[in-house]
């Protein structure tokens, strides 16, 4: 699966697609406008991958400091303020899509 059928699939399906790594699984649920669920996951997922995710989750709620913690966590620079919510979701799903 890639980052635009996963995004497609979180527009319009009411669950996500069968046999999606938990990381995948959170990043859909956040596409899905389902934050809590993905808050959830994403702290199930060890590493940076799931503290990059969690660092997504506060910056699109809007805790940027609860976000740059997490962003540390995950190895990751905070994104300039020129980087989207949607393009910086892209590049995470592509990234975790490639991998798992």
């Amino acid at each position: 699966m890639t980052a635009v059928e996963l995004s497609a699939s979180a527009k319009k399906d009411a669950q996500p697609p069968a046999g999606l790594s938990t990381a995948l699984r959170a990043m859909w649920c956040a596409r899905a406008g389902r934050w809590d669920e993905a808050h959830d996951l994403c702290q199930e997922i060890p590493g940076r991958d799931g503290s990059w995710i969690h660092a997504w989750l506060h910056r699109e709620e809007g805790d940027l400091g609860n976000a740059a913690y997490w962003y540390h966590k995950a190895g990751k620079p905070v994104p300039s303020s020129s980087i989207s919510l949607a393009q910086e979701w892209m590049d995470i799903a592509a990234d975790l899509c490639e991998r798992h």
